[in-house]
């Protein structure tokens, strides 16, 4: 798992007022290892493209609204631990290259904010959504997907 229960939860309160349990945390731990995943994927194409076989943090593919939510995540007082993030990366096939320090520095807070994001996309698609089912998730995923 990418974090504990207890900041998973937490932050889904924080960001959108969801209430979540641990099959909810099972599903997003997986879903955030892959946008990760997705994420440093791209940046390794940067990188390549710029002659380097280090993947610095101006490769990877930030928004500007990822951005705003990696400095909103930091306000919400929950530290992500790096280990869980390297540990759920390492179960995919490796990158060529390889991942900086500052980079690695910033995973927990790139997993931080996309969970903020995704409890965001929860509550847009549904307003009213209190506490999120399969085809809530399933929705959500698919939004990300075309996004990321």
């Amino acid at each position: 798992m990418l974090m504990k229960i207890a900041e998973f939860e937490k932050l889904f309160r924080l960001a959108a007022g969801l209430d979540v349990d641990k099959e909810d945390l099972k599903r997003l731990s997986d879903f955030l290892r892959d946008k990760i995943h997705d994420l440093l994927a791209v940046a390794e194409r940067n990188a390549k493209y710029n002659g380097r076989d280090i993947i610095f943090e101006p490769d990877l593919p930030i928004t500007k609204g990822l951005q705003e939510t990696i400095q909103e995540f930091r306000q919400m007082d929950v530290a992500l631990e790096l280990k869980p993030v390297l540990d759920a990366l390492a179960a995919l096939p490796p990158l060529d290259l390889t991942v900086s320090e500052d980079v690695e520095r910033l995973l927990p807070e790139i997993a931080g904010a996309l969970v903020v994001a995704y409890a965001r996309v929860l509550k847009e698609l549904d307003p009213a959504l209190k506490n999120p089912q399969t085809q809530h998730h399933e929705r959500a995923e698919r939004v990300f997907s075309l996004l990321l």
